[in-house]
């Protein structure tokens, strides 16, 4: 078994999908470390403050403006998302229902082999990471994805079910420019997070 060391991460090579459940069972549920799988590569990376501060916050600004749009939604954090048939598997940085909340609504297990899988994922420092997020979550099916990275939120959609695809509005809020979030937080992230929250709210319904 070969390894790749950074500071904040490991990589793993020829990890086989017995391997990686034993490894996810190891490491148990009450961790900060993240993991993602792909055909043998297992990434396992332990997140520094700046990366969880985003996390929280871009977060929480989703369920937010899901609040003040008054939109159901289901908010599932870092799950373990998983597809033997496709040989992946992946722990969001947040992951959210909406479009099918319905249909998984009150549940506290998930199957993906015939569960809807989130509609909306969200990645913190995506090119930071070592392991290729985009062709995982293609495999799981997963429709949008909201990446963070150096200041600014690209949105990306899922084409053909193969590839994603830069745009520039979301599936999930198609009427709001959320490539801002990040502004309206760093405006007034020395106010505190309550202020965060207020004001996102607000942002929200400026928007027609």
């Amino acid at each position: 078994m070969l390894t790749k060391k950074r500071a904040d991460r490991v990589l793993l090579y020829n990890i086989s999908w017995k391997q990686f459940e034993n490894i996810l069972t190891d490491l148990g549920q009450t961790r900060s470390a993240r993991i993602a799988y792909d055909d043998g590569m297992l990434e396992i990376m332990s997140p520094l403050p700046e990366h969880e501060y985003y996390k929280e916050n871009i977060g929480d600004c989703i369920k937010d403006i899901a609040e003040a749009l008054e939109r159901d939604y289901e908010s599932l954090g870092s799950t373990t998302w998983r597809k033997q048939a496709k040989m992946v598997g992946i722990e969001p940085d947040n992951c959210f229902y909406f479009q099918n909340e319905p249909k998984i609504r009150g549940q506290l297990h998930y199957d993906l082999n015939c569960d809807p899988p989130p509609d909306l994922a969200l990645e913190i420092d995506h090119t930071s990471k070592s392991l290729n997020r985009f062709p995982i979550y293609a495999r799981l099916g997963v429709p949008e994805l909201w990446c963070y990275d150096d200041g600014r939120l690209k949105i990306y959609l899922l084409q053909d079910d193969e590839t994603y695809q830069e745009s520039l509005f979301s599936l999930v809020f198609p009427n709001l420019p959320v490539q801002e979030i990040p502004e309206v937080i760093n405006q007034y992230r020395l106010q505190g997070r309550r202020k965060i929250r207020q004001e996102i709210r607000k942002w929200t319904i400026s928007h027609p």
